[in-house]
């Protein structure tokens, strides 16, 4: 099974966690957050993250989830990838969450895509509802 280590800005990583919780009824096992604030020293949060990552690797490799690309958290994910064994991709949101850790026994590379495809196509503009009399219902 493929592990997932979400480092993003804040709480966004355990708010992301907590939603795909509910959705999936359940927290799921191999994923884990590092939240990084504005005083967190990269050089301190990188070990924590390569001591998390070792605890989420049984063997099928590890996806880190990243929010914005060429900020502080993605920065320090770039750090820990090691191609195909530790893959990143950034700009996650739930889609991308979900759609991961529904296909995460499959290999890693195909996780890696379709996270990036739940991602996608997670985003897009919603159809305005026909408006209707709400008297009549019609």
């Amino acid at each position: 099974m493929v592990g997932i280590l979400i480092i993003a800005h804040g709480t966004l990583g355990e708010s992301l966690i907590h939603s795909a919780s509910h959705i999936m009824c359940g927290r799921p096992a191999h994923l884990k957050q590092i939240g990084v604030g504005m005083h967190d020293d990269p050089q301190v949060v990188l070990p924590q993250a390569i001591k998390l990552l070792r605890g989420l690797d049984d063997g099928g490799g590890v996806l880190i989830l990243s929010d914005v690309y060429g900020a502080t958290p993605s920065n320090i994910a770039g750090k820990l990838l090691i191609p195909g064994k530790v893959e990143g991709v950034a700009g996650v949101n739930l889609p991308m969450l979900v759609r991961a850790l529904t296909y995460r026994a499959e290999p890693l590379k195909t996780v890696v895509a379709k996270a990036m495809s739940g991602g996608i196509e997670g985003v897009m503009q919603m159809p305005i509802p026909q408006v209707r009399n709400a008297a009549t219902g019609n």
